[in-house]
């Protein structure tokens, strides 16, 4: 928060501390200011007396303003750490090496609420921080310079004993962030339910949700009350001690110099040298007694708040250690320190446990011997989809990955984006994302907040197009290459904004995420299920589009229509367990073999088209027949009324 100490904090914390400073010297004045005016009114000198007034007004002028300035250090000094906070926490988050999605999918130091830990409790650590310099430091400062007047006019023996009070009879009652827990613990419930209303709703399971509520908020109601009870006492005695007690000490202490000279202090003294009639002494006595009453008080509050300032410490304790939870955190998913225990076996598939190998700078896409597992949360082990899986992918070799769901078709992506780790082998892969590298269309197309130019350039700026040398008719091409020409005049130009996840529907979706692609035209290029919204002869042309820049594509998809687009079909989920894999070059004999014989099947069944005609009409026929009662016709039953109509005899007719 303070790198160095010349830095801008510095400075504001400097600024600060004079301000603090010079608030305190001009309470001593006021204290001083107090009791002059006092003595001016007792002895009717009605020009000092507006003299008084006069200082008095102006002093406070000067007051308000430190005052005001205080405040707004204050907030300069938390926005100021908040600022260095939030830069540095950012780089740690949003970097190449993916931690803003490692903390939430792979880490779970931070839980899902990575987002509150950034802003939420960043900024209440700020805030305390800054708050707690204002509210520790200038009652220091008064404690110091009050103590110091107030012993040259009282003495030591009744400071000693103002202080003993002063910090006995103030004791804790209970952590600050219990009752916090446990409100928190009550809303947790309330945030699962509405996570989980369809499948309670489902179940049915409103009844027992309703006594889990319940029995929560029985537990904090009893808690409070009893916090309650206890408060009755401790506010009861808190207020003696701070109205009562602590005025009658005060008139006690200031009356010392009056009735004890001797043990007086400096004000005793004087008591005692002085030659004054008995008017100029009275009035003096009453000088002496408003300003020490007046520091009296001041150095009560000054010592009241920074025993409150108890409560204000052990909040910033909850704060730091949930800052310093997101900071270590990012720190050892930014280094993936996951080391474990001497003697001690790591999970099998766990991130202590990854020995894989990534090789960035590969002219293509490889893997060796990887085997294909869905991570846990650390320190659990993962979920082994497959093995081992080799397979290469050199430049214009496109390659399709089929199978049914679950087997590990997009787990494939994310290992080699670096999203999950690789556990075991080699994954090579290019080594720039974007153009002349490798890029990745999910299945959920992302639309950034922005102009529609931000969309097709996304995730480069304006700024980067335009030192491209790269134009909006260039945008304009390329909208039109995968059928969105018409976008910019139905939306209003390039530079409008709007949100767009809302704006447009999922083909253009799908269609703007193949934009993105036509734009940056990388080498390689992994699409999973991007083409699911759009109809079968767009997809065909956007494919078409793709392969003409010279894109290598690696497609994700259960589409079998999509490999005439492609040079190779990597099949997952063979196998009796499903975690077998073969890959086969399309158009081989033995492809065309398979094709062949799905098309004698299809064949074979639309030679028995005339025969289920016939089987249909017979079918009719007998749901047709009439039932018989003792030779007689009936009428036909309906067919949902067809049942066994027994006759007197207990015999069934047909």
């Amino acid at each position: 928060m303070i790198p160095r100490w010349n830095s801008k904090e510095t400075g504001l914390l400097v600024s600060h501390g004079v301000f603090l400073m010079l608030r305190t010297y001009l309470s001593l004045i006021v204290a001083r200011l107090d009791g002059e005016i006092v003595r001016d009114l007792v002895a009717g000198k009605g020009r000092a007396f507006i003299w008084g007034i006069i200082k008095w007004c102006g002093i406070g002028t000067f007051a308000s303003y430190t005052n005001a300035m205080i405040k707004f250090l204050q907030s300069k000094v938390s926005i100021a750490f908040r600022t260095r906070l939030t830069r540095y926490i950012h780089d740690l988050y949003l970097n190449d090496n993916l931690n803003y999605y490692k903390l939430s999918n792979l880490d779970g130091g931070v839980g899902q609420g990575a987002d509150q830990f950034i802003t939420q409790d960043l900024t209440l650590f700020c805030t305390a921080v800054s708050s707690l310099y204002s509210s520790l430091g200038k009652p220091f400062v008064d404690l110091v310079v009050f103590t110091y007047q107030l012993y040259r006019s009282l003495g030591p023996i009744r400071l000693r004993c103002h202080y003993q009070r002063l910090f006995w009879y103030r004791q804790p009652s209970s952590s600050p962030f219990t009752p916090v827990r446990k409100v928190k613990g009550g809303g947790s419930l309330h945030s699962r339910i509405l996570a989980n209303a369809e499948e309670i709703a489902f179940y049915g399971g409103a009844d027992i949700e309703r006594v889990f509520l319940s029995k929560s908020f029985r537990e904090l109601q009893k808690w409070m009350e009893g916090i309650y009870g206890l408060k009755i006492r401790y506010n009861m005695f808190e207020d003696i001690i701070l109205k009562y007690s602590w005025s009658a000490l005060g008139y006690l202490i200031t009356s010392l110099p009056i009735f004890l000279p001797a043990w007086g202090g400096l004000g005793g003294m004087l008591e005692m040298a002085s030659t004054d009639t008995s008017s100029n002494r009275e009035r003096g006595r009453m000088k002496e007694f408003i300003t020490n009453k007046r520091l009296m008080l001041s150095l009560a509050d000054a010592g009241g708040r920074m025993m409150y300032s108890i409560k204000d410490l052990a909040e910033l304790a909850g704060y730091t250690s949930r800052v310093y939870t997101l900071i270590s955190t990012l720190h050892r998913v930014h280094a993936n320190a996951y080391y474990r225990g001497r003697d001690i076996q790591p999970e099998l598939y766990s991130l202590s446990d990854v020995q894989g190998t990534i090789h960035s700078g590969f002219d293509g896409v490889r893997l060796e011997h990887v085997p294909i597992v869905a991570p846990g949360l650390f320190p659990q082990g993962g979920d082994e989809l497959i093995e081992s899986l080799s397979f290469i992918v050199h430049s214009g070799e496109h390659l399709l990955v089929s199978g049914p769901n679950g087997v590990g078709k997009s787990a494939i992506a994310r290992i080699v984006a670096g999203l999950w780790p690789v556990y075991r082998g080699l994954v090579s892969r290019p080594r720039n994302f974007g153009t002349d590298g490798i890029m990745f269309l999910p299945q959920r197309p992302y639309l950034s907040v922005g102009t529609l130019r931000d969309q097709v350039i996304y995730p480069h700026r304006e700024m980067d197009m335009r030192e491209n040398r790269r134009t909006d008719a260039e945008l304009l091409q390329v909208l039109e290459a995968v059928h969105l020409g018409y976008l910019p005049e139905r939306e209003g130009g390039w530079d409008c904004r709007k949100e767009w996840k809302d704006v447009l529907s999922g083909g253009e979706k799908q269609r703007m995420a193949f934009a993105r692609l036509l734009y940056h035209e990388p080498r390689y290029a992994f699409i999973d299920e991007g083409t699911s919204a759009v109809s079968s002869d767009v997809e065909g042309l956007l494919y078409e589009r793709s392969k003409e820049r010279g894109i290598t594509l690696i497609t994700i998809s259960t589409r079998a229509s999509l490999k005439r687009y492609h040079t190779f079909n990597l099949t997952l989920g063979l196998g009796v367990d499903g975690n077998g894999w073969e890959i086969d070059r399309i158009g081989t004999e033995k492809e065309k073999m398979g094709v062949e014989k799905e098309l004698q099947e299809l064949r074979k069944r639309l030679n028995n088209v005339e025969d289920l005609k016939r089987r249909r009409e017979e079918i009719g026929n007998e749901l047709q027949k009439v039932w018989l009662d003792d030779g007689n016709q009936l009428a036909p039953p309906s067919y949902e009324e067809a049942i066994a109509v027994e006759s007197p005899d207990n015999n069934t007719v047909d």
